[in-house]
């Protein structure tokens, strides 16, 4: 029984990966809601507030909104990332311990085959 090394490395294991496709994602989603906010206040300025009436109204009111959830859903896609960044530092670590307990195992192992065996004495 010989120790090895995990075959995927720590940025190649799917939770890494999702961990990296879940800040991507959360990249976008903050950026999205930044342009939805710009948009949304040069539309305000744009456009008089006279005009500001009925559906437009509503309309630029709802961009507001939108823009607001789309930031909630960043932070917590934010979250998911810390939980996730604390899931992968906990694997690795459990990872490099298992290692090191095989590796003592075959240690021990290779010990007790190379010393003569010595029979337990009955009393």
């Amino acid at each position: 029984m010989t120790t090895k090394a995990s075959s995927t490395t720590p940025q190649n294991r799917p939770i890494t990966k999702a961990l990296a496709q879940n800040d991507a994602v959360k990249g976008a989603v903050e950026q999205s809601a930044n342009e939805l906010l710009v948009v949304n206040a040069v539309l305000q300025k744009s456009i008089p507030e006279s005009a500001q009436k009925g559906d437009l109204a509503v309309a630029l009111q709802k961009s507001e909104v939108i823009g607001d959830a789309i930031h909630e859903s960043a932070d917590e896609l934010e979250a998911v990332n810390k939980l996730l960044e604390h899931e992968v530092d906990e694997r690795i670590a459990l990872e490099r311990e298992l290692l090191a307990t095989k590796a003592a195992l075959e240690k021990a192992q290779a010990q007790a085959q190379t010393q003569p065996h010595v029979p337990l004495s009955k009393k």
